[in-house]
């Protein structure tokens, strides 16, 4: 048996691990703006907290619901990378392990949410039967507001956990080259993404399906869980579109990479629209009372239209543009495809919460609205996760030094290239030098 740790490249220098590392330019010129457009999309909110208490909330939990999308997304991407292997993973897991990062910022934005539940979720001061029917018992005591906050603690303290424990065996392995990281991360990335799995699924439930408590769906969970894949996925294809050119990145992307994944986009995009077409079906068919007030406040009125164009511009144009070869090689045309689908996910998320506060009032079309702060919230917190996520990813070499993989990558590049002199790469200046042929490795 061969030692897997034959190829490994040398240990990076452990003064520079931690070091801020440079970027591309327009990175730069991205984090300053990002945070002065969500300060002064803030003051705005802040404003409308003032006048309009109830619409602020349910703004902010749209905005909030985007925004942990990615985060979530990066960890069980890291996760199935640490899984599988291959090159799409690891040119992805810098931005994933940064991503993955942004989960205890998200803990503290959550506060508004846990404080203004009141006019979130009309569960938490409506009056209890008595005596309460034995069916009703376990609902009303799931949703308690003292369980309903431990359970959102419970669900950051696992994600966080999992974030802080595989970020902290990667930079253990840039410091040691020690492969045994390599195989923790990989032994816990099983069970672990089974876990991110049901606390996902059951954050989804808790945060958004208990709007109405009267409402369910079992595929809530699954939808919600492929929409977060999807971002991120759209999220790194824009990050690594804007990057690609500059090292360390220019010694091992190949439009080879942008096709894997425009493939990856296009079957998230097909996932995402199999299960909200089959939910749709399932409650369509049934034509259960409980479950079909869902789609009628969502295409009654001019919110159909809404729904038209996510349908449209979130499945088909993409799905459409993404059965091309050429666009999944263009990588222009490829990071306006994910811009597209990533700006879609918000309304989305629009469609789907906003007619949540509408129900149960008429006329539908005057009730459901969308607000100036269903827009307004979203830039604000994405100023300031943008502007914090550019800090993470600087933290770290854009490429982990002492992954197994990386000398495999690197080679594999410069043979798809006919350059036979495999560089060595420096974690500290973020540059590829040229290197002498890796030991026991023949050119045919």
């Amino acid at each position: 048996m061969s030692d897997p740790t034959a190829h490994r490249p040398a240990p990076a220098d452990v003064a520079t691990a931690g070091d801020p590392q440079p970027l591309d330019p327009q990175l730069d010129r991205i984090q300053r703006p990002a945070l002065l457009l969500g300060a002064g999309a803030a003051v705005l909110a802040l404003i409308g907290l003032i006048i309009n208490r109830d619409q602020f909330f349910q703004s902010y939990l749209v905005a909030f619901m985007f925004w942990i999308g990615m985060p979530l997304g990066c960890l069980a991407l890291l996760m199935l990378q640490h899984l599988t292997g291959g090159t799409w993973g690891l040119i992805l897991r810098r931005m994933l392990e940064a991503g993955a990062r942004m989960l205890p910022l998200m803990a503290i934005l959550f506060l508004p949410i846990a404080l203004g539940m009141g006019w979130l979720y009309p569960w938490t001061y409506a009056e209890h039967p008595d005596p309460m029917p034995r069916a009703m018992q376990f609902k009303y005591w799931w949703l308690s507001p003292g369980f309903w906050v431990f359970r959102s603690v419970l669900y950051f303290a696992i994600w966080i956990g999992f974030a802080l424990l595989l970020n902290g065996w990667s930079a253990a392995q840039d410091r040691t080259g020690d492969y045994r990281y390599q195989r923790r991360m990989q032994l816990v990335s099983g069970p672990g993404l089974l876990l991110i799995g049901l606390t996902t699924t059951g954050a989804a439930v808790d945060w958004v399906m208990t709007i109405d408590e009267h409402w369910y769906s079992t595929m809530w969970g699954l939808i919600y869980i492929v929409g977060f894949g999807l971002s991120t996925i759209a999220l790194c294809t824009i990050l690594l579109a804007i990057l690609y050119r500059r090292e360390p990145y220019a010694a091992i992307v190949t439009r080879d990479h942008f096709h894997d994944l425009g493939n990856l986009l296009l079957a998230f995009t097909m996932l995402w629209a199999y299960l909200n077409f089959s939910q749709f079906l399932i409650i369509w068919s049934g034509n259960i009372a409980e479950e079909t007030p869902y789609y009628y406040h969502r295409n009654t009125g001019w919110v159909k239209y809404l729904a038209l164009l996510v349908v449209v511009f979130h499945f088909f144009v993409p799905f459409l543009l993404l059965l091309s070869r050429h666009t999944k090689r263009r990588v222009r045309v490829l990071a306006g495809v994910a811009t597209l689908i990533l700006v879609m996910r918000l309304f989305d998320l629009l469609w789907m919460i906003v007619p949540f506060y509408a129900q149960g009032h008429a006329p539908q079309e005057q009730r459901v609205r969308i607000s100036v702060f269903d827009f307004v919230l979203p830039l604000a917190l994405g100023g300031l996760w943008v502007w914090a996520f550019i800090f993470q990813l600087r933290r770290r070499p854009l490429l982990p030094p002492n992954d197994p993989r990386l000398a495999d990558a690197l080679r594999d590049f410069h043979h798809h290239h006919h350059d036979h002199a495999v560089p060595h790469y420096d974690a500290g200046t973020g540059a590829t030098t040229p290197g002498p042929h890796p030991a026991g490795v023949t050119h045919g």
